[in-house]
């Protein structure tokens, strides 16, 4: 061990994205005194504008867009003492198909070696212990969640850093859960269609797949004002919805695979820095 504070960093696609599946874990580690570093890889302009203007409506501005979702990104951030906030800052790429896919500048589009230098170069200077992004799929299939996950895995390899490394995930029994909630507090939702289904259905794992479990529940009223810290996309944050305690129930467990550790803690883990802290600090 040396005097150099415990690291996290958490990368993520977009404003608002790091209070949806890593907010509890950034308070409580910070509440504990390690370090946490967000790293932020798109400027969210496609998002929704003022008054809920979609992208690509009349009166959506894309620039406007990403100066107010910073603005509430840096909001988030301070409700979850994130101690370090970086910014790639890369075009908002949009949902998979949409024309912004392709836009010059946009994050999907961005060779993965140059997103990944970027990175890495942020990595060699906060050296972190533990790593946490999405899956090869995003989680959910969005552009940027999967170029997220691309770009980290290859800043990994072009480091000397050899960090504990985790994917965000939510165990199926969790969905399931979240499926009723959203029914009942949504029953004008309209239904999936098959296709929609079917993609939902394959989000998550098993619960027995899942190796790392994380307590927040202390840190779910931190997790949802930061959640609400980002207003202007409050439309599309269904969680809201639901008010402090209710969210506490189904959020306050966040859940991760880890797929690098040197340490070779066993799993099932409770804490992301099993087998780093000093013996006496466990």
């Amino acid at each position: 061990m040396t005097d150099r504070p415990l690291t996290l960093m958490a990368v993520h696609a977009h404003p608002d994205d790091e209070a949806t599946g890593t907010g509890g874990v950034l308070a409580r580690y910070a509440a504990e005194g390690i370090r946490t570093v967000l790293v932020t890889c798109t400027d969210g302009g496609c998002g929704d504008g003022p008054g809920g203007v979609k992208p690509g409506d009349p009166g959506h501005d894309p620039a406007a867009v990403a100066l107010m979702r910073r603005q509430e990104l840096e909001a988030s951030c301070e409700v979850l003492s994130i101690g370090d906030l970086e910014l790639l800052d890369y075009a908002d790429s949009g949902m998979m198909g949409w024309p912004s896919n392709d836009a010059p500048g946009s994050f999907w589009k961005t060779p993965v070696e140059e997103g990944a230098a970027r990175l890495a170069a942020l990595m060699r200077h906060y050296r972190p212990d533990v790593v946490v992004t999405y899956d090869e799929n995003g989680f959910y299939g969005h552009p940027d969640h999967i170029q997220a996950h691309r770009i980290t895995m290859a800043a990994l390899e072009m480091t000397e850093l050899t960090p504990k490394v985790y994917w965000t995930t939510m165990p199926r029994s969790a969905m399931e859960r979240f499926g009723k909630i959203m029914r009942e507090f949504g029953e004008d939702m309209p239904e999936p269609d098959p296709a929609e289904a079917a993609a939902l259905a394959d989000i998550g794992l098993p619960d027995d797949e899942i190796s790392t479990w994380v307590d927040t529940t202390a840190f779910s009223g931190q997790k949802f004002d930061a959640l609400a810290a980002h207003a202007s996309q409050g439309e599309n944050i269904f969680f809201l919805r639901m008010g402090k305690e209710r969210f506490g129930e189904l959020m306050g467990m966040e859940t991760f695979v880890k797929v690098q550790d040197p340490t070779g803690a066993a799993v099932p883990e409770h804490d992301l820095f099993a087998g780093l802290r000093c013996p006496d600090l466990t």
